[in-house]
């Protein structure tokens, strides 16, 4: 349960009427009044119920042969990521994830690298990834196809950048389990092959894909449309979506 941080009534956060996201967190109403008055002046309320912040898991191209174009797209990513006050998870493994941990680090985001390996040795001599970006690095031991569980389930929103088949696996896990997926336009690999891949699913399973190919512009309405509807049914775990499935 949550707190309306307004009227301080307890909510079950799959019910809430309205709710709003402020400097990367999202608070519940119970009432668009309440979300309106907050709004009005957030600092007056921020401290008074418990918060979190969203989360945004971006998944892509790990080789470190990158298009220096999508390369700095990716950079910029990660820093519209930092300015919204969201929380960055990747797999902490090189490439496009790297260079979207960068671009967070750059303007002081907060970014969270879920790990492959047994311990920071494995990380860097077994797997060859870097240490470098990361406020924290979640030590799975899971491996590579592993791991991709934990960054989608930690992610309350998903980005797909270039990439190939695990690119494409970790976009089936999203896909499938009712994630909201943002798809960066123009990173080349399987982001260009999406919109043929899904026309030949057939089941719905809750997920929205949002296309776009600004940085800025996708993390906008990955935000509007997470905190006006997706809140409401987040993944296929939720018991609105796991009965039909």
């Amino acid at each position: 349960m949550v707190r309306d941080p307004v009227c301080m009534m307890e909510l079950d956060p799959r019910k809430a009427p309205a709710t709003a996201e402020y400097e990367g967190k999202l608070y519940y109403f119970c009432s668009d009044r309440c979300r309106k008055k907050f709004l009005a002046q957030p600092k007056v309320y921020i401290n008074k119920a418990p918060d979190m912040r969203l989360t945004v898991g971006l998944m892509g191209s790990a080789s470190y042969k990158q298009d220096p174009k999508v390369a700095k797209m990716v950079f910029s990513l990660g820093q519209a990521i930092a300015k919204r006050g969201f929380i960055l998870i990747t797999g902490a493994c090189p490439g496009l994830p790297y260079e979207c941990a960068k671009g967070a680090r750059s303007l002081g985001g907060l970014s969270i690298g879920i790990s492959p390996a047994l311990s920071l040795d494995e990380h860097i001599h077994k797997y060859d990834s870097p240490s470098d970006a990361y406020d924290a690095i979640i030590y799975t031991g899971s491996g590579l196809m592993g791991r991709e569980v934990t960054n989608i389930r930690s992610s309350d929103m998903v980005i797909i950048a270039g990439g190939s088949s695990g690119t494409l696996g970790e976009f089936a896990i999203a896909y499938d389990e009712g994630k909201l997926i943002g798809i960066l336009q123009g990173s080349g690999g399987i982001v260009e092959e999406i919109p043929k891949i899904v026309n030949q699913f057939e089941k719905d399973t809750g997920a929205q894909l949002i296309y776009n190919t600004d940085p800025d512009d996708l993390i906008e309405k990955l935000s509007h449309i997470y905190t006006t509807e997706h809140y409401k049914h987040p993944s296929c775990f939720c018991e609105s979506y796991s009965k039909t499935l």
